[in-house]
């Protein structure tokens, strides 16, 4: 499995909305994640900042970038736009970070 993490950002005022939206996550999103190798995916926020970190476990990375071009993704993100930072396409605007230290 390959580990990824990355940060993302909220709109202020936006936490609570976004914690509802992912507690409703779509039957569909989920099986898209698991469908594209990801698992054990977790979200975390910083309430003081509104960032918000994100792990993934993967399988195949390229398995893993593909998931941007299905439907339920784009609908997912144009869903998201409204309380988060976001590029052009809507996508969220994701820093990666890189792993300094794992301990299993």
């Amino acid at each position: 499995m390959i580990r990824k993490a990355f940060t993302m950002h909220l709109y202020d005022g936006m936490a609570e909305e976004y914690e509802k939206r992912h507690n409703e996550l779509w039957p569909e999103m989920k099986d898209m994640i698991h469908q594209y190798g990801g698992h054990n995916y977790s979200i975390h926020l910083d309430p003081a900042t509104g960032t918000l970190f994100g792990y993934i476990e993967l399988e195949d990375e390229a398995l893993w970038a593909k998931s941007a071009d299905t439907e339920i993704c784009r609908k997912w993100w144009d869903y998201m736009a409204d309380i988060m930072d976001t590029n052009p396409d809507n996508s969220p605007v994701e820093i990666s970070l890189r792993k300094v230290f794992e301990l299993d």
